[in-house]
Formats: C-alpha cells, sequence, structure tokens
C-alpha cells in the first residue's frame, strides 16, 4: 500500500513538486512572519534585558514604557534606599540626544547615564575597549551598531571622538548590547557626564534601579516601594511585559503580522487543496481500478494519508529549513536585523498549521475518491 501511494505521487512528479512547495512557502511565510515579530517585540524591552543585575525599576506612577519616563526628583533616590527590603539602589538617566562626528554625519541617539561609581545598567560586553574607562572625562561607550553608522566604513578604533549637544565626547569602549525597539544608537556614560550632555530641567533621575536584599523576594519590595513612596516599581520581567503590552495596544504591528500570517495559512491551503484535488481527479482511474480489485475505503483514505503526510513533511522541512537559514544568515550580514530569531516554539506551531493545511486539502479532495463508482474504470 506505501507503496502504491509513493508511485501515485510521483507519477505527476510536477504536481507532488507544487504541492511541496505549497506547503514549503506557507511554512517559510508564517516562520519568518511571526519570527520578525517576536524580535520586534523583545527588542522593546532590550535595555532591561542588559541591566540583569537590576531587579527593580522605579519610575513615575504615569510611565508606561521605558521609551516615555518622566523625570524623578534626586530625592527619591534616599527614599528608596530608605525601603526596607532593599539592597541597593542607584540612579539611570535616559534621554534623547543630537549627535555630529566630524564628518558631518548627523544621528539621533539614546543618552543613558548610569551610576557614577558602580555603573549599573551598562552591557558588560565590551568588543573593545573597557567599561571603567567611563570615569574618565568626556567618555562614552557606543554600541557596536552606533558606532558603524557614525563612523560607516571605519573599523572599530578607541578615542574617537563627536559632539553631542555642543559638547565633546571620547569613545573608550565599544559594547555589544542589545538593539531597541526604535533602533537608535545606544551611548552610555556616567551620570554626571549625561547630566553635562542634556538640559533635562530641574528634575533629571529618568528612573531609579534597584535590588533587592538576600532573603527578600522582588515582588514583595516592588509593593513596598509602591505603597510608601506612591511610586511605581516593577520588576525587570514585568516592566519588559509592560513594554510589549504598550506596543501590541498602541500600535498596528500585531494585526498587521496577523493578517500576513493568517494570509499565508489561506493561501497554503487553497494552493495545496487546489493541487491535491487535481492530483486525485487525474489519479481517478487508478482509484477506480483499486476499487474494483476490491480494495475497500479504509485503504483508499491510508493511501491519501500517506501522500498528504509525505507532501507535509517535505514542504515542512523545506519551510521550516529556509527560514533557519534566513534567521541565521541575516542577522550576521545586517546590523539592524541583529537579535532576531526563530523559537522554537514558533517552529513548532507552523507544524501543528501544516498538519491542519494538509488534513483539510486531504478532506476536499478525497471526497471524489471515495464516491468513486469502480465501473468506470471498464467503461470505454
Amino acid at each position: 500500500m506505501f507503496r502504491i501511494a509513493i508511485k501515485m505521487l510521483f507519477g505527476d512528479f510536477a504536481k507532488y513538486i507544487a504541492l511541496v512547495l505549497g506547503v514549503a512557502f506557507s511554512t517559510l511565510l508564517i516562520n519568518q512572519q511571526l519570527g520578525i515579530f517576536i524580535g520586534l517585540l523583545s527588542r522593546a524591552g532590550a535595555i532591561i534585558s542588559d541591566a540583569p543585575e537590576v531587579s527593580l525599576w522605579i519610575m513615575d506612577p504615569g510611565v508606561r514604557n521605558f521609551d516615555t519616563l518622566y523625570p524623578l526628583p534626586n530625592t527619591e533616590l534616599q527614599r528608596v534606599r530608605g525601603v526596607q527590603g532593599v539592597a541597593w539602589a542607584v540612579p539611570l538617566f535616559k534621554s534623547g540626544a543630537s549627535v555630529r562626528t566630524r564628518q558631518g554625519i548627523l544621528e539621533g541617539c539614546t543618552l543613558l547615564g548610569v551610576d557614577n561609581v558602580s555603573l549599573i545598567g551598562i552591557p558588560q560586553r565590551a568588543i573593545l575597549g573597557r567599561i571603567e574607562d567611563l570615569k574618565l572625562p568626556d567618555a562614552v561607550a557606543v554600541s557596536a551598531d552606533g558606532y558603524k553608522r557614525l563612523f560607516p566604513g571605519e573599523p572599530f578604533e578607541l578615542n574617537k571622538s563627536f559632539e553631542m549637544n555642543d559638547n565633546r565626547a571620547r569613545v573608550v569602549a565599544i559594547i555589544d548590547s542589545n538593539p531597541d525597539f526604535t533602533s537608535a544608537i545606544l551611548i552610555y556614560t556616567r551620570y554626571r557626564q549625561a547630566l553635562l550632555y542634556s538640559n533635562n530641567g530641574r528634575n533629571t533621575m529618568s528612573v531609579v534601579v534597584a535590588h533587592e536584599a538576600e532573603g527578600e523576594s522582588a515582588i514583595e519590595v516592588a509593593k513596598r516601594i509602591e505603597k510608601q513612596l506612591g511610586l511605581k516599581c516593577l520588576t525587570g520581567a514585568q516592566y519588559k511585559q509592560a513594554a510589549v503590552d504598550f506596543i501590541c495596544a498602541n500600535t498596528g504591528i500585531p494585526v498587521s503580522f496577523g493578517t500576513v500570517v493568517a494570509l499565508g495559512a489561506i493561501i497554503g491551503v487553497a494552493v495545496v487543496a487546489l493541487l491535491f484535488n487535481l492530483f486525485i481527479v487525474e489519479n481517478l482511474r487508478y482509484f477506480a481500478a483499486l476499487k474494483a480489485l476490491g480494495m475497500r475505503n479504509r485503504r483508499i483514505i491510508q493511501i491519501v494519508a500517506i501522500q498528504v503526510a509525505l507532501i507535509g513533511v517535505v514542504g515542512y522541512g523545506i519551510g521550516l529549513g529556509a527560514a533557519a537559514t534566513f534567521f541565521d544568515v541575516l542577522p550576521r550580514k545586517v546590523p539592524t536585523f541583529k537579535g532576531f530569531y526563530l523559537p522554537w516554539e514558533v517552529a513548532l506551531g507552523t507544524a501543528v498549521i501544516d498538519i491542519i493545511i494538509v488534513s483539510i486539502s486531504a478532506l476536499v479532495a478525497l471526497r471524489k475518491a471515495l464516491v468513486l463508482d469502480p465501473a468506470i474504470v471498464f467503461r470505454g
């Protein structure tokens, strides 16, 4: 029976290839779009992920995501440190800034000022230079992608200088940071130095980053801070989820990607069902001959099941391989695509979708074979 199913399927090799490519295209489209969607959402909390030593993020109660921060009075830092269960707390400054290089290139950047002493909040993955050199005058650390945009075509080199809001900045470290949602250039410096590069008014502290004391629960300490100080306090995971929720609720990204994924599934069903229906129609004489020889419908169903299973497995393998290659090659070749990946959950979910696609296609096409009169094989 398996041999019969394979011979019938490979008998029309052109249609077999078309069926496989239909499943492969649908698989590729769904995996690619969902992978990009998840990659975009993960960028919403990139700066939070780059500070794993921080477990508590304290901010103004009205803040909804990391891109819209309302400055806090500097006195709030000591108040946070005074809350029971807080092991340490340091300030973090975030602002936008304009950068001009000696070559005349003008770029917008995200300026992050970390604690003057501990430098908590900056990624510790230095590609070139030392993070500790940020304590030097006018010192800044630039993300690797940001350096390539500020100095296009130039190799990584320390002590490069540029102008930031009419002040001189000198690159002492190039770091490997996660790209944020806006793909802005990330520039890190000391908290005091960041205040010199910006003019944010009387209140200068964007957020307070802290860590709970040993034996304390981060969630319980966060609730304590909110109750005693009237500020919003979120754990790192909560803050990243809040950023993702904000994007989903206030942008058209989920609807846009969801529409493409749905179209991929619909196109897959339509193409595969149509082609497989044509395949069944063109092979009705063989099914009629098998029925005339005594084969029951149960065996016919098994033959079709073997055929659609083979089409589904081969098509899924090709589509998944193409999607995996896409996410493996492109992030290494295109800097702005850094951080995008294909989660295994998406690959598994796509397998389920492909099973549904080939199952619906088989059910649509199988009807004619099941109601077929075997007597037609004897008609002229």
